[in-house]
């Protein structure tokens, strides 16, 4: 396809086709002109794998891990290898652009969406998105940081108001968007849901014009987050470019109200359609045309990189007495509710259907070639799990009006083998003269492993009854609380018990009406679903029983699993985690079986950090993320030592919620939310205040040891540039890799600043009593400057800086150097 003319389309088209590409004609797509070579690109999530343009019963796809997994391997170029997987599933499934990466900053480890981000560390975070565009563009597809910025809770995003000082701003939240920019130049930006110091960012003229565009040169284009568009004159003046999803909500006939009255002039429209159309063309070479089939690529070599990214992921927090790496020819118990599900992702738009995914039951017994046995142990949902876990699959038959009207018209029928379903992008086969509500009645038949009482859930945005041989069992439709499900227009669960008898067969059916349907008050969410429904069951478990089964499972293996942690009813889009604790009787099942059998490795998974009470009677601890496809394989791997964990921490994991620097200002209040802590986030707050933490930034052990020496510190005003090298040795007997994490701290800065920030590192494989040297190269004046409220500039003040290069934010055996600044320097840009 030939390149665009851009001036010369742009002289050509009428204002109402200008107006037209301003915004997506449907959820995933952006709005063609044929006539002048301009295809329809098509978008999709996400930040770690390509949905492609269904959210409901969409086609698989390669999951890597997320994204603080990710950053855990401290290895940008596994990352940027990530990426290009990223672009070819992307290219397969007719996908020009990725919604991704995620580059948001973790300020609490309640955030909902945490999992998604890199780290709580600003240069950690800018070096992983930097590494991800980089692999993604390489391949002609087009990465989309996001959300640009301050978007770091759920508690109403679409409202709240994030009150950050501007040094904070600088230092802490755009400064991992800013090396993304300078680094890898990636061609789009989408901009947040919140407002930022009173403004909404996708129609502030400071965050996109002054900063953005101005001071960073940034050329590509911003587009909105789904919904995230709120105003029509203000948002395209401010340089919003593309408003999504389409059809138009604030744009097509209110900006022609808006010329009309002068509120926009068409210079202003003519400035977004120009780069819209610039970043068309540079997508244009892959040749995907506008209504591509999606295809998949699940190979060999996908399924060997994302066990190698999910393996360099995990990482090593604890083990004493060598407890790991585990034999394989001993007998193996793999115990916790973890242990037999694949927590492959988190919840919200980063979840996808996979290919396939493996739980750690299998991965282990795949490895090991001694008896392996299993326990549950306990629950660790916060509703019952999905119904499908024991139906394998439902009849789903749609339906244009409700079951109580019997001249009802079937319009589509489906076999579904998922109970947690978003309408969002499902169209029923309706007239256009249909209006309103549509309805489905989904019907299975359960037959139950065991006699018992049934714990039936539903969770709805919309209506819903479900029926055990025609008896009411849960009301959905009645009565309801709004509870963040479905991206914020859902309920909460609601449930139903019933005593059911093993092998005896039972028909369950759901009627369950569109959001249409709904009692709650549900402003906006016409143009964003069409509705939602999870249906849970589970037979309710005595935990003691279960507690006592694993028990004497443990005592009677030669070494224990425990797999345990969240899952993504727990970390999600759309709402906040309410606690750091493992929910239900986690740290019972821990516990007792720590005391059971003594060779115990407890295994969590988890997108950001857990409480670990029983964490002085764990002698092995390892960090497994949600690990995508390979989840389990990844997990066996590090546990029999296939693979040796390099993996370090990209968070601080606090000893107590209450510890963390965020507590008394996480989530908003009357619309407003005040980051009290300023640029003191993560291990900047706990090295300040002198708090004890569970486990340090960077922090991860290995089954080898290193020995470092020899740093030298080179740096130059002249060329910007600071160069830190050192000599790493493996001295132990297995091949590993050390990450080498470079600190620098100022001795007498003229304002408040951290100990000590971290502004590099590099990672170096070794074999055994292999020696290297590792060089890491860094700007100088972004390895030494803070943001000077007064100079509206980065400050580069004269003074001595300290350098600390170790295995960690709290290695005891740092190496140490310094270099001076000879002249206080302001500067901008990039």
């Amino acid at each position: 396809m030939p390149p665009l003319d851009v001036e010369a389309i742009l002289r050509g088209l009428s204002l109402q086709e200008k107006i037209a590409l301003l915004s997506g004609v449907d959820n995933w797509h952006t709005k063609p002109i044929p006539r002048y070579g301009i295809p329809s690109i098509r978008v999709s999530d996400g930040p770690n794998g390509i949905r492609g343009t269904k959210m409901f019963n969409g086609s698989p796809a390669a999951c890597l891990p997320c994204g603080t997994a990710l950053a855990a391997t401290w290895d940008t170029a596994l990352i940027q290898r990530g990426g290009e997987l990223q672009a070819d599933e992307a290219v397969a499934k007719g996908v020009s652009v990725i919604l991704g990466p995620t580059v948001n900053t973790q300020r609490s480890p309640l955030g909902g969406r945490g999992f998604e981000s890199f780290s709580e560390d600003p240069v950690l975070s800018g070096a992983m998105a930097a590494a991800t565009v980089a692999g993604i563009q390489s391949r002609g597809v087009s990465a989309t940081i996001k959300h640009f910025v301050c978007n770091d809770q759920e508690h109403e995003r679409m409202k709240q108001d994030s009150r950050v000082s501007q040094r904070a701003l600088r230092e802490i939240y755009a400064l991992p968007f800013q090396i993304a920019l300078r680094d890898a130049k990636p061609w789009a930006l989408m901009t947040s849901y919140n407002r930022v110091n009173g403004v909404h960012a996708s129609e502030d003229p400071y965050l996109l014009k002054e900063v953005l565009r101005g001071e960073w040169s940034f050329d590509g284009m911003v587009m909105s987050d789904w919904g995230g568009t709120y105003s029509t004159a203000e948002a395209i003046k401010a340089g919003l470019d593309l408003e999504m999803p389409g059809p138009s909500f604030m744009r097509g006939s209110l900006v022609n109200h808006a010329v009309a009255c002068g509120k926009l002039h068409e210079d202003d429209i003519d400035a977004c359609v120009r780069r819209i159309l610039e970043f068309t063309d540079k997508l244009l070479p892959l040749g995907i045309p506008s209504n591509a089939p999606e295809q998949t690529v699940d190979t060999k070599e996908t399924a060997a990189l994302l066990r190698q990214v999910a393996s360099a992921s995990i990482v090593l927090l604890k083990n004493q007495n060598k407890v790991l790496p585990f034999a394989k020819e001993k007998s193996t118990c793999v115990i916790g509710p973890n242990a037999k599900i694949a927590a492959y992702s988190g919840g919200g738009s980063a979840s996808l259907p996979p290919y396939y995914a493996v739980t750690p039951v299998d991965g282990i017994a795949a490895v090991s070639t001694g008896r392996v046995d299993h326990a549950v142990g306990c629950v660790a949902d916060n509703k019952p799990a999905l119904i499908t876990n024991i139906i394998p699959q439902l009849s789903m038959a749609v339906y244009d009006a409700p079951p109580s009207n019997p001249a009802r018209r079937k319009v589509d029928d489906m076999t579904i083998r998922e109970a947690n379903l978003y309408f969002y992008d499902y169209h029923p086969p309706l007239p256009s003269s249909h209006c309103g509500a549509w309805y489905i009645d989904f019907a299975g038949t359960l037959r139950p492993d065991a006699t018992g009482e049934y714990l039936f859930s539903l969770s709805v945005a919309g209506t819903a009854r479900l029926f055990v041989d025609g008896a009411l069992v849960v009301d959905a439709a009645t009565h309801q609380t709004p509870e963040g499900t479905f991206f914020g227009f859902g309920t909460g669960e609601i449930y139903g018990r019933v005593r059911l008898e093993k092998d005896k067969d039972y028909a369950v059916t759901v009627e369950w009406g569109s959001l249409a349907t709904s009692p709650m008050q549900t402003h906006g969410a016409e143009s964003m679903t069409g509705g939602g429904i999870r249906i849970g069951c589970a037979r309710q478990l005595d935990v003691d029983e279960e507690i006592q089964r694993a028990v004497a499972l443990a005592r009677q293996a030669d070494q224990v699993a425990v797999v345990a942690g969240l899952n993504a009813d727990w970390e999600s889009e759309g709402f906040d985690r309410g606690a750091l604790g493992l929910p239900g009787a986690q740290n019972l099942l821990i516990r007792a079986v720590l005391a059971a059998n003594h060779n115990t490795a407890v295994v969590l998974q988890s997108g950001t950090p857990v409480a670990m009470p029983w964490i002085a009677a764990a002698p092995a601890v390892l960090q497994a993320w949600y690990g995508g496809n390979e989840t389990g394989r990844a997990i066996a791997d590090v546990l029999f030592g296939d693979a040796n964990p390099s993996a370090k921490l990209p968070l601080t994991f606090p000893a107590r919620l209450e510890d963390t620097p965020a507590f008394l200002s996480f989530g908003a209040e009357r619309g407003r939310t005040l980051y009290g802590e300023d640029v003191f986030v993560g291990y900047r707050f706990y090295e300040k205040a002198g708090r004890d933490v569970l486990f340090p930034f960077g922090h991860g052990l290995s089954y080898t040891e290193f020995a470092v020496d020899a740093l030298c510190v080179d740096a130059s005003e002249a060329d910007d540039h600071l160069r830190v090298s050192l000599c790493v040795q493996n001295t132990g007997t297995r091949g590993g890799a050390y990450v080498a994490q470079v600190y620098v701290s100022q001795r007498q800065p003229s304002i408040a600043r951290p100990v000590k920030e971290l502004k590099g590192f590099g990672k170096v494989f070794l074999g055994p009593g292999e020696r290297q040297t590792l060089t890491v190269p860094m700007s100088l004046k972004y390895a030494t400057s803070f943001w000077d409220e007064q100079k509206k500039s980065w400050a580069m003040e004269k003074d001595t800086f300290d350098v600390f290069v170790g295995g960690s934010s709290a290695d005891e055996k740092m190496l140490t150097s310094f270099f001076v600044v000879s002249e206080t320097r302001w500067w901008n840009g990039l």
